[in-house]
């Protein structure tokens, strides 16, 4: 355990599953400088500190926007300690941010010298999530399911408990006597940055403040039938929600055409584009917004693409000590040791 980890959990600092810490390096490697020409919001800790909100300079070092701020004697339209506040604050909180980027020492730590969490570290509310939103996934689990339905006509959707969010390079919780057959599952993530109700799908889009990178990472035998197909639990094992390393603007990242890829151990296990999505960003968020009003830092899991263990001949699981490598390579990379 690195030193600045150990001052981290000295200050009582900590997610879902915050007490265990570790570097970038214990889980595989250093932290690669993905993205570095887009903005790159962060939310981090150093020792003694409570979590700040900061940008990834292009250089890889790390600027703490409230102090940043103090220096270029800019007065902050938002909380920099919370990146719900940030997203709330608009174009001119972004824009602010993006000052601060640019014109920010480059005296900072290293991004592989703090502790990342989740860009959004503590939600509000569940993680909304889509199923079924790749056609090959739908067909691959049709034998998980011993079904040959088909694939729905519109976005299925469920929830993530908010407990299930992890840090990008975190180990996830495992318990052997809760489930034994945890499954991987890459997707990019949308944040929603502004307030709406019944949003038409040609005006989605400006409800968008941006996209990261998640693993709805799954335990299958609690999903399955003949435990009741327990879907919300089997979804929302805690620390079970990888995501980072980073929050991109969507005013400087394209949804569409983005590669995800899954490796486990080091071996590919999902290998796709998100415009091989069924249901596209707009639709999923004009479908959610009929039912329910989007609040700035919502976040939509927008489904996995095929590839996923449990439904592979045998089927594959994680267990402890495996790497999880999880990666939109336009935004950003994960890596999550699964842990005892």
């Amino acid at each position: 355990m690195g030193a600045s980890r150990r001052g981290v959990m000295a200050a009582g600092i900590g997610t879902a599953v915050g007490a265990i810490l570790f570097s970038a390096a214990q889980a595989g490697g250093p932290i690669p400088n993905s993205a570095a020409g887009k903005l790159r919001l962060i939310t981090y800790s150093v020792p003694g500190r409570v979590p700040r909100v900061g940008v990834v300079k292009g250089s890889g070092r790390v600027v703490d926007l409230g102090t940043a701020a103090r220096r270029c004697g800019l007065r902050l339209l938002f909380d920099p300690g919370s990146m719900v506040s940030l997203i709330a604050a608009g174009e001119r909180g972004l824009a602010q941010a993006r000052r601060l980027m640019l014109e920010g020492p480059d005296d900072g730590p290293m991004v592989s010298e703090v502790w990342l969490q989740s860009p959004i570290s503590a939600p509000t509310r569940n993680i909304y999530a889509v199923g079924f939103n790749y056609i090959d996934h739908y067909k691959e689990g049709q034998a998980m399911r011993g079904s040959s339905a088909e694939a729905p006509d519109r976005p299925v959707f469920f929830t993530k408990g908010v407990g299930t969010v992890n840090g990008p390079y975190d180990p996830i919780p495992y318990d052997a006597s809760v489930s034994t057959a945890i499954d991987w599952e890459c997707e990019l993530a949308v944040i929603i940055g502004r307030r709406g109700k019944a949003i038409a799908e040609a005006d989605a889009m400006a409800h968008v403040y941006g996209y990261t990178v998640i693993n709805d990472t799954s335990a299958r035998d609690i999903m399955h039938k003949k435990s009741g197909g327990q879907w919300f639990m089997g979804k929302s094992l805690d620390g079970h929600g990888p995501m980072g390393p980073w929050l991109v603007p969507a005013s400087d990242l394209d949804w569409r055409g983005l590669h995800l890829e899954t490796r486990v151990n080091g071996v590919v296990k999902q290998s796709a584009s998100t415009d091989q999505m069924r249901f596209s960003v707009p639709r999923l968020i004009a479908d959610l917004s009929r039912v329910l009003t989007l609040e700035p830092g919502d976040i939509i899991a927008t489904g996995t693409p095929s590839g996923i263990g449990g439904a592979r001949n045998p089927p594959e699981f994680l267990k402890p000590g495996d790497v999880m490598e999880t990666e939109v390579a336009e935004i950003g990379l994960l890596r999550n040791v699964i842990g005892a």
